[in-house]
């Protein structure tokens, strides 16, 4: 007979042994993959709010116009460049772990080519970004600012299309200290590049839109440098290819719904702000209903890092043929997230008292966030898990149905029911986040539904096919 120990292992059979050390392996291997994603977004998100700042310093009116041009580019350009850099997830995820290395060279080319095709609507959107607003019917002062400031951001989509896939090529490979570590370097040398452009050459807002553009271009400078000189590169990254024009339709395929992941969801946080317009007293909800929206763009940091870590983690899992590998990966970013947001939330709770300190000092904002505070925090705990959940989609390769997802859970759950709560029921902003809160409960028992019927090996077999069937470049 076994004797019990003090630790407990001993009353563990060999098979629960190896499961668990298994879990705790995996567990580092996310963590590490994680942590480093989940501060290079913090930095990177950082970027566009340090540029919003030092407009701010030039008064009302530039700051109203740079904070709604920078919102309708996010909306209508940069939410939709991110979607559809995010098929590399899967793309060169399974190559990598097919050992096919020679295609995510391809595949990184690809991608710059249908983004770069892409960015022709979003700039002439960007370049009549004051008349949209006055049809939408804002002042025109300030549509007249938000249009100069939008029109100076456009320089910024060169370089941020070979950027987003340069990060998606390198973090399908598990190399993520290098991106965390420029996107610091460049955030905080966009802080002296904005004061250059604003203050010392005279450019006043616009400068602060251009700075974007030369901080983006800094940021690819140093990526694409590591990508051609370092050794962990040497075999994925192989130099230009005639290949990279071969089966553009293909990827486009996957790109299309991998940007409606994202936006499908994105928007609709974007419509609770333009809602909480029609709502009495219009200034004070906008106002809680974007600090909700700007505290939650900064939380949701955490469960975007696991959402990329699992992602990579499948997809190379499944590429390299072994199924199982992925489903225990699966089960552990789950309980990861759980315990992520479980603390977020607690402490959020804790200190919802103080919190709208950090905003406003008006007495009446600090108070109503205090109220929204709980329901965020719950807000907070469940999109963490269906993060996550989204992530082993984009490793599987399911963009289309992650995107029926996010369609029926936010536009036939979310919003009509933050409609009928906020206007019909008054409880006005509460009431629009609580419709919003029905939606990702919607979304995750749908992912949870999905994920549960995968079948690993039919997977495993389909990563295999789909790599198998592209060519590698000619040397």
């Amino acid at each position: 007979m076994q004797k019990p120990s003090v630790d407990g292992q001993s009353l563990l059979g060999p098979a629960e042994r190896e499961e668990h050390a298994a879990a705790a392996s995996e567990a580092k291997r996310l963590l590490r993959l994680a942590g480093p994603l989940v501060a290079s977004g913090i930095v990177r998100c950082a970027l566009q709010l340090v540029s919003v700042m030092f407009v701010g310093h030039l008064g009302e009116l530039p700051l109203a116009g740079a904070s709604l041009a920078t919102s309708l580019a996010n909306v209508t350009g940069f939410s939709l460049l991110v979607g559809m850099a995010s098929a590399l997830d899967t793309l060169c995820g399974q190559a990598f772990g097919a050992r096919r290395y020679g295609l995510l060279g391809v595949y990184k080319q690809r991608a710059m080519l249908v983004l770069a095709v892409s960015c022709v609507p979003v700039a002439l959107v960007w370049a009549s970004t004051a008349r949209i607003l006055l049809l939408l019917g804002q002042d025109p002062a300030i549509a007249a600012e938000a249009g100069a400031y939008a029109r100076w951001l456009i320089p910024a989509l060169v370089p941020y299309v070979p950027l987003v896939c340069h990060i998606r090529f390198l973090q399908t490979q598990s190399i993520v200290v290098p991106v965390m570590a420029s996107s610091a370097v460049t955030s905080l040398s966009h802080i002296l590049v904005c004061w250059a452009l604003v203050y010392k050459a005279g450019m006043g807002s616009k400068g602060a839109a251009l700075a974007t553009a030369v901080s983006y271009s800094t940021n690819l400078a140093m990526l694409s440098l590591y990508t051609r000189l370092s050794g962990a590169c040497r075999g994925t990254w192989t130099g230009f290819s005639m290949e990279a024009f071969k089966e553009l339709r293909q990827f486009a395929e996957l790109a299309v719904p991998s940007a409606m992941m994202v936006c499908l969801e994105w928007w609709s946080f974007e419509l609770l702000v333009l809602l909480s317009g029609l709502l009495p007293n219009p200034k004070l909800e906008t106002s809680v209903l974007s600090i909700c929206l700007n505290t939650g763009a900064l939380m949701f940091m955490v469960p975007s890092g696991l959402c990329a870590a699992i992602s990579t983690r499948v997809s190379n899992e499944l590429g390299a043929g072994r199924p199982q590998a992925a489903r225990l990966a699966t089960r552990v970013v789950v309980c990861m997230a759980m315990l992520t947001g479980s603390v977020i939330s607690i402490t959020m709770i804790f200190l919802r008292k103080s919190w709208g300190y950090m905003y406003s000092n008006e007495e009446e904002v600090v108070t109503y966030i205090a109220r929204m505070i709980p329901v965020l925090a719950i807000s907070f705990f469940v999109d963490g898990i269906h993060t996550s959940l989204s992530g082993v989609l984009y490793g599987c390769g399911e963009q289309k149905i992650g995107a029926r997802v996010n369609l029926t859970a936010f536009y036939l759950a979310g919003v009509p029911l933050a409609i009928l709560l906020a206007f019909v029921l008054h409880l006005n902003g509460m009431g629009l986040w609580l419709g919003i809160v029905c939606g990702s409960l919607t979304k995750l028992v749908l992912l949870v539904w999905i994920v549960l019927s995968i079948n690993w090996e039919n997977e495993s077999i389909k990563a295999k096919d789909m790599v198998l069937g592209t060519s590698l470049p000619v040397a």
